[in-house]
């Protein structure tokens, strides 16, 4: 894709949002944000006994690029094992908004993925200490 159509697909997906809103059964639900430009992510996961999303959404404020970013992730995540979302990277994250764009605006573009990762870690974290007989941890919910 050229320069322009990197940038029409970032647009679509900032004014269209795939997968845009609360899910209230969500397994695990993580917020993230970078403060120096005030983007903020959600993200919302549905993960089912094969540890494979099988739902997935988001909730944001930001610029264009972390949102637009938020509902790329969203779509590239659906259907992927939590190791397969584990081993995702900026190739992917470029492969859908371009070079340039992921390379001026790198933390913005990598928001969400970096917050789904960390939510896929705190799922596997949580699994674990309800396996050993562990209490959760307890969690204030991060608003958007």
């Amino acid at each position: 894709m050229d320069r322009q159509a990197y940038v029409e697909n970032i647009v679509d997906h900032y004014e269209h949002p795939r997968n845009k809103g609360r899910m209230d059964d969500a397994d695990v639900q993580l917020g993230g944000g970078n403060p120096g430009c005030g983007d903020l992510i959600t993200i919302y996961a549905k993960i089912g006994d094969d540890d494979r999303i099988e739902a997935i959404s988001f909730e944001g404020e930001g610029c264009t690029i972390s949102q637009a970013g938020g509902s790329i992730v969203t779509e590239l995540a659906r259907g992927r094992s939590l190791e397969e979302i584990a081993a995702m990277g900026l190739e992917e994250i470029t492969d859908e908004m371009g070079e340039e764009i992921v390379r001026s605006r790198v933390r913005c573009a990598t928001l969400a993925l970096g917050t789904l990762q960390a939510a896929v870690d705190q799922f596997r974290r949580d699994r674990e200490r309800r396996e050993a007989g562990l209490p959760p941890i307890e969690r204030k919910p991060f608003e958007v």
